[in-house]
């Protein structure tokens, strides 16, 4: 059984990083679960350090991006709305090149928090870092 307050489409995650960090970095929702979202973010010069690789930051956006949509998502927004409480990451790989793969998938769904897990992945497949995403049930003063 689906997660999801209410259906919706590729085409509406994608829309809503309009004119956001997620637009910049070229973030793309790319598939939809029952209970997960996944997006993906090109490893391009916009998002790397020095050293040529990509920035423990950028894996940060790119993980509370997919949960906090997914956060967003799960609740009736007229009602009530999800911020980020709090994020961490282990980068386990670096990544040089190509496409970094997310996937968030909702650890707990409770009336004031919820808590999402985050993995991303290489071109190969390779996991390169795990996140965990706190976010905050906030009521909307309707």
């Amino acid at each position: 059984m689906a997660i999801w307050f209410k259906a919706f489409t590729l085409e509406d995650l994608n829309k809503r990083s309009e004119n956001t960090l997620a637009e910049l970095l070229q973030i793309q929702f790319t598939a939809i679960g029952d209970d997960n979202l996944t997006a993906t973010m090109p490893a391009d010069a916009k998002v790397k350090q020095p050293l040529g690789i990509v920035h423990g930051g950028a894996n940060v956006v790119l993980a509370e991006t997919i949960a906090s949509t997914g956060a967003n998502a799960a609740v009736d927004l007229e009602r009530f709305y999800c911020v980020g409480l709090e994020i961490n990451a282990n980068h386990i790989r670096s990544v040089r090149q190509g496409l970094i793969t997310g996937i968030a998938r909702a650890r707990h769904l409770g009336r004031t928090t919820q808590v999402w897990q985050i993995e991303l992945f290489n071109d190969a497949g390779k996991l390169t870092c795990v996140s965990r995403m706190t976010a905050s049930v906030v009521p909307r003063n309707v």
